[in-house]
């Protein structure tokens, strides 16, 4: 359940009461709902006529201040300008503090001890974790304890009411952030496209590579395949030629050559035959 839904129909009862209560009787209402348990935002109040009505008296314009206190303000401010203020009793100045607690909250969600301890004019480490800790069970926000690092971690609180002005710098700020984020959406897109053109790009590449690949080991394979068949050596035929005069080297001898064969052998018979004549001259 969202911390704070039932805040505001708390101080129903006060906002009925406030419509017929004037000067004393409306100071001693806001008196009252300040000190009230469970009740912890007060714009509504603030905003009702016979309330309005204190901010001008002289008697009770501290009470209309009070009222302010506890709406936007801090337990900071209130030792800045005690003067300013009726005097707290218990359960408003642990309220205060509560309601302090939001605030830091507001501009930070690391919130040291030793912050929290001087925000707050708390005594001891162990006096404030258990103030936080009955905050929590308040409703009034949710974190949870670093005691190593000596720290409040901040997961979420109650919304405050605003102070005069203060929504105009909310959403000044709301608009900066939007513009922000606006700008930093703007310049994910088109990260997220050039990366698509790169991948694309990319892929181009390597697809066409791998063509290139797979062309080159096909051709690889056919000369391999080429070089793994049996050759014949041909020829031109003695004495003919063109190929219809050629012959395979392992055909058998024509009756061709076995003439030319015999002819050389009776030159070569002859040659010896005068060779032999001449020594028995000598």
């Amino acid at each position: 359940m969202e911390l704070g839904v039932n805040f505001a129909a708390r101080l129903e009862p006060f906002l009925l009461m406030s419509k017929s209560a004037k000067g004393a009787a409306a100071a001693k209402l806001i008196q009252d709902a300040t000190a009230a348990p469970g009740v912890f935002v007060f714009a509504e109040l603030l905003d009702m006529p016979n309330v309005q009505e204190l901010s001008t008296n002289k008697q009770f314009g501290s009470y209309f201040s009070l009222l302010q206190l506890f709406s936007y303000r801090t337990y900071r401010y209130y030792l800045e300008k005690k003067d300013s203020f009726p005097p707290l009793n218990s359960a408003q100045t642990t309220k205060l503090k509560y309601l302090s607690i939001v605030s830091l909250a507001s501009e930070r969600r690391i919130l040291p001890y030793s912050l929290l301890l001087e925000e707050l004019q708390m005594p001891t480490i162990r006096e404030l974790e258990d103030l936080i800790i009955d905050a929590i069970y308040l409703d009034i926000l949710r974190g949870k304890f670093d005691q190593k690092e000596q720290q409040l971690e901040i997961e979420y609180t109650m919304g405050r009411d605003l102070e005069p002005g203060q929504l105009e710098r909310v959403l000044v700020a709301l608009q900066n952030w939007a513009s922000t984020t606006a700008s930093v959406l703007d310049a994910l897109d088109k990260k997220l496209v050039e990366a698509a053109e790169h991948h694309k790009s990319v892929r181009a590449e390597i697809e066409l590579h791998e063509e290139l690949c797979t062309a080159n080991l096909k051709e690889v394979q056919e000369r391999l395949k080429e070089s793994k068949q049996p050759s014949r050596k041909t020829g031109p035929y003695p004495g003919g030629s063109g190929a219809g005069d050629s012959m395979d080297v392992d055909d058998p001898p024509v009756e061709g050559n076995v003439k030319i064969r015999n002819r050389n052998r009776g030159l070569s018979e002859v040659a010896a035959a005068k060779q032999q004549r001449k020594r028995n001259r000598f």
